[in-house]
C-alpha cells in the first residue's frame, strides 16, 4: 500500500506516540498499559488507511464528461446561483467525504485554470447547507475551451487543512491529482446549466472513475 506524501507527519507522529506508549506499557505492565498499545495500534492502522493511495487505471479522457474529483456520496443535485466566479445559475453537484474514504481530490475536466483563491473559514460539518459559504475552503475554476467549469474544497469539522496546488494560467489534465483535505470534507462542481447529470442523491462515487455529468 502506497501512503500519500500529505500523510508523513501525522504518521511519523502518530508512529513516536506509539513507540512511546509501548516502551511505557513495558516497564508498567498494567492493564491500562495494554489496553493504550492497542488504541495506538488502531490509530496508526486508522491514519495509514486515511493517507492510502488507491491504485486505480485512469479513464479516457473527454471534454465532453465530469469525473468526480473524489470518493464519497452524492448529497446535492441543486440549481443555485454561484456568486464568488461565475455570478449566475450553475447546477451543483456535491460530494461528500468521510473519515473511511480517500480523500485525495483529482481534477474532473481538463483545460486553464482562470480562477484560483483560497478561503479562511469556519468548520462546520461538511454536510451542512452553509458549509460552502462559511467553511475554509478553495474555489478553483477551469476553461475546458467549450465550458467553464468551477470546484471547490470544502473543509469540514474535523477537517484543518485543504491542499490546491493548481496556480491560474496553467493547463491542467483531467483525473490527475489536484489536492488534499485532511479528515473529513466535501466538494461541490458547478456545471453549466443543461449539463446531463448521471448520478442521484445517497449514490456512492469513486474519484476519476465515477461519471458525474455530461456537458452538453
Amino acid at each position: 500500500m502506497r501512503i500519500h506524501k500529505e500523510g508523513y507527519n501525522i504518521i511519523a507522529t502518530v508512529s513516536t506516540f506509539f513507540i512511546c506508549i509501548t516502551v511505557a506499557s513495558f516497564f508498567l505492565a498494567t492493564w491500562l498499559g495494554y489496553i493504550l498499545t492497542v488504541v495506538s495500534l488502531l490509530l496508526i492502522a486508522f491514519v495509514l488507511r486515511f493517507f492510502r493511495v488507491p491504485s486505480r487505471v485512469m479513464p479516457q479522457k473527454s471534454d465532453k464528461v465530469i469525473y468526480s474529483p473524489a470518493d464519497g456520496e452524492i448529497v446535492a443535485i441543486e440549481e443555485v446561483v454561484e456568486g464568488e466566479y461565475l455570478n449566475g445559475k450553475a447546477l451543483k453537484v456535491s460530494v461528500f467525504m468521510s473519515v473511511w474514504n480517500v480523500h485525495i481530490n483529482w481534477l474532473p475536466v481538463s483545460g486553464k485554470v482562470l480562477y484560483f483563491k483560497h478561503h479562511p473559514g469556519k468548520y462546520l460539518v461538511a454536510w451542512a447547507e452553509k458549509s460552502s459559504e462559511i467553511n475554509e475552503r478553495t474555489t478553483t475554476v477551469v476553461d475546458t475551451g467549450k465550458h467553464v467549469v468551477l470546484f471547490r474544497q470544502i473543509a469540514g469539522f474535523v477537517a484543518r487543512r485543504i491542499v490546491n496546488r493548481t496556480q491560474i494560467g496553467q493547463r491542467v489534465e483531467q483525473c490527475t491529482e489536484c489536492g488534499f483535505i485532511k479528515f473529513g470534507s466535501r466538494m461541490d462542481i458547478y456545471l453549466p446549466i443543461g449539463s446531463e447529470v448521471a448520478v442521484k442523491i445517497g449514490e456512492k462515487v469513486t474519484g476519476t472513475q465515477t461519471i458525474l455529468a455530461y456537458l452538453k
